[in-house]
């Protein structure tokens, strides 16, 4: 379980890290995998339209407070 993502975020980040993965794994020019990759990825929106669109009250509080949001302070240079 990755600490930066919340629980219900869990298989947004498994489908991220696969597709991490490949691309570190196709730096060859010999393989192509941008076919498996684009898959992946809508795969990705599908998956993060779908769990966002059926949050709780309570995991909308948690991303209201999610460890990586930007605070007030970021912004200041």
């Amino acid at each position: 379980m990755n600490p930066n993502f919340l629980d219900f975020e869990q298989p947004i980040a498994e489908l991220d890290a696969k597709i991490q993965e490949l691309r570190r794994a196709s730096t060859g020019p010999a393989v192509n995998i941008e076919t498996e990759v684009n898959g992946l990825q809508e795969k990705l929106r599908a998956r993060t339209a779908e769990i966002f669109k059926a949050l709780t009250p309570w995991q909308i509080s948690q991303l209201a407070r999610h460890p990586q949001r930007p605070y007030t302070n970021d912004y200041w240079a």
